[in-house]
């Protein structure tokens, strides 16, 4: 679908030279001088590769829409991971890559969205959180639970976080699983 390159947002998917691109940064831009633009900044969603383009405000561009669907993970057999349609029950079979640095936080059953261009996968979005034990910590020093400070441990899948004071091993935390950050204890 064409669309003016004054309606660009940030999160479209845009198709420019046979590629796709995620728009991450917009700026409506009027000069003293000239016409106005549109300064774009995109990442290439299979490549990563980054993009600054600037639009003319009658210029038009593709705007693409991804199927979002969501799959169970299933099982990972060295660097494939293999995943079943939730409303198919089809299998398949997607690079490791594919998940990123938040591979660590997947685990069998997990459901998971995957965006598809023409039946193609293009990125898995994990959940948002994810909750796991605190498997070693170190021990709580006396009179520094009311002090904002935190300590290292390290979670059951061996990823280390800053965890407050107050946490000890054994805890179930909520965990963040785009910046790996520590959200709260678990309910």
């Amino acid at each position: 679908m064409k669309i003016n390159a004054n309606d660009i947002r940030i999160g479209n998917v845009l198709e420019i030279n046979s590629k796709l691109w995620i728009v991450t940064r917009t700026q409506h831009v009027q000069p003293g001088k000239g016409g106005a633009f549109m300064q774009t900044e995109m990442k290439e969603l299979r490549g990563g590769q980054k993009l600054n383009e600037r639009f003319r405000s009658a210029d038009t561009v593709e705007k693409v829409f991804l199927e979002e669907r969501v799959f169970q993970f299933l099982y990972k057999d060295g660097e494939d991971l293999y995943f079943m349609d939730q409303g198919t029950y089809e299998q398949i079979q997607l690079s490791a890559d594919l998940v990123g640095d938040s591979l660590v936080f997947l685990s069998d059953g997990m459901l998971v969205n995957i965006c598809m261009y023409e039946n193609d996968p293009i990125s898995v979005s994990l959940p948002a959180t994810v909750i796991l034990e605190i498997v070693e910590s170190e021990p709580v020093v006396k009179g520094q639970t009311a002090a904002s400070s935190y300590k290292p441990a390290v979670l059951t899948n061996g990823v280390k976080i800053m965890v407050p004071q107050h946490i000890d091993t054994g805890t179930m935390v909520v965990v963040n699983t785009s910046d790996f950050s520590y959200v709260e204890r678990a309910k």
